[in-house]
C-alpha cells in the first residue's frame, strides 16, 4: 500500500535526523545489568520456593526477555525527547483549542473506527459472545452515537470494548513475546505485538484511505489526541521509579500479560 510505504519512509527519514541530535548524551547507566539480574534471581527464588516451575502461557510470571536493550536504551532516550521537546508541548496547545469532552469524542470515532480489528481477533480467539459485543457497540455506536463520537454502547448499555488485537490472538494460541522491543515514535512492544502490529494494519480502515496525504493526517490526528487525553502519565512514571527504562518496560509486559488473560 502505497500510503503506508510513504509513511514508513517519512518516520525513518525522521529518525536518520534527528538520532543524533536527541541521543548525544551516554544512555547505558551503571548498574542496569546488576538491576536486571537481581530481577531474574528473584524470580527464580521464587519458583524455589513455590517448588513449580513457571509454565510457559496464561498466568505466568512475566521474566523480561531484553537481548535488544542497547538498542532500547537508545530509542528509549530517542522518544523521550521527542515526547518532551515536541509532542508535550504540541499536545498542550491541543488541549488549549480542544476541550476535554471534545477530545474525548474524537478518541470515540477512532476507536469506533477500528471496531474490525477488535471484531475478527473475537473470532480468531473463538470469543464469540465478545464479537457480538463489538458488533453490537458498532452499529449502535455509529447510528445513535452519530457516527461514533459518543460511546451510548458503554454509557448507556454498559457494552465495554473488547480489547483484541493480533498480538493477544498469537498469545492466546501460545505464540510467546519473542524479545521486548522499542519502536521509535512508536514506544514499546515486543516481536509477537510487533508482527500482530502489522497484521492489525490490514484490517484498519484508516489504512484504505486515499490519498496518502489525508490518511497521514488522520493518523496524526489519533495520535496527537491520545497523547493530549494521557499527558502526565509518562511523567508519573519516571518520576515514581529509580530506573525508568525498567519500569516503562515492565509496566507494558505486565500490562499485555494482564489483558492476554481476559
Amino acid at each position: 500500500m502505497k500510503k503506508m510505504k510513504n509513511f514508513y519512509a517519512i518516520i525513518v527519514a525522521c529518525v536518520i535526523v534527528l538520532l543524533p541530535v536527541f541521543v548525544h548524551a551516554e544512555v547505558s547507566q551503571p548498574g542496569q545489568t546488576e538491576e536486571t539480574e537481581t530481577t531474574k534471581s528473584l524470580s527464580a527464588g521464587e519458583e524455589a520456593v513455590s517448588g513449580e516451575p513457571a509454565e510457559e502461557g496464561v498466568g505466568e510470571e512475566v521474566v523480561p526477555l531484553d537481548p535488544l536493550e542497547s538498542w532500547n536504551r537508545v530509542i528509549f532516550v530517542f522518544n523521550d525527547r521527542v515526547y518532551f521537546w515536541v509532542m508535550k508541548p504540541l499536545a498542550k496547545g491541543y488541549n488549549a483549542v480542544f476541550p476535554e469532552p471534545v477530545r474525548v469524542s474524537v478518541q470515540n470515532f477512532f476507536h469506533n473506527i477500528a471496531t474490525p480489528i477488535r471484531f475478527v481477533n473475537c473470532l480468531l480467539q473463538l470469543k464469540f459472545e465478545s464479537a457480538g459485543i463489538e458488533l453490537a457497540r458498532f452499529g449502535l455506536n455509529s447510528t445513535a452515537g452519530f457516527g461514533g463520537f459518543f460511546d451510548v454502547a458503554k454509557n448507556n448499555l454498559k457494552l465495554q470494548s473488547q480489547e483484541k488485537d493480533l498480538g493477544l490472538t498469537l498469545g492466546h494460541y501460545g505464540v510467546g513475546t519473542g524479545p521486548y522491543i522499542i519502536w521509535p515514535f512508536l514506544g514499546p512492544s515486543t516481536l509477537r505485538d510487533t508482527v500482530g502490529l502489522v497484521g492489525d494494519g490490514f484490517l484498519s480502515p484508516l489504512n484504505y484511505v486515499t490519498p496518502w496525504e489525508d490518511a497521514f493526517a488522520l493518523d496524526a490526528t489519533q495520535y496527537f489526541n491520545y497523547a493530549s487525553l494521557h499527558i502526565g502519565e509518562y511523567e508519573e512514571l519516571k518520576e515514581s521509579s529509580i530506573e525508568p527504562y525498567v519500569a516503562l518496560r515492565d509496566a507494558y509486559l505486565q500490562h499485555r500479560q494482564s489483558r492476554l488473560k481476559k
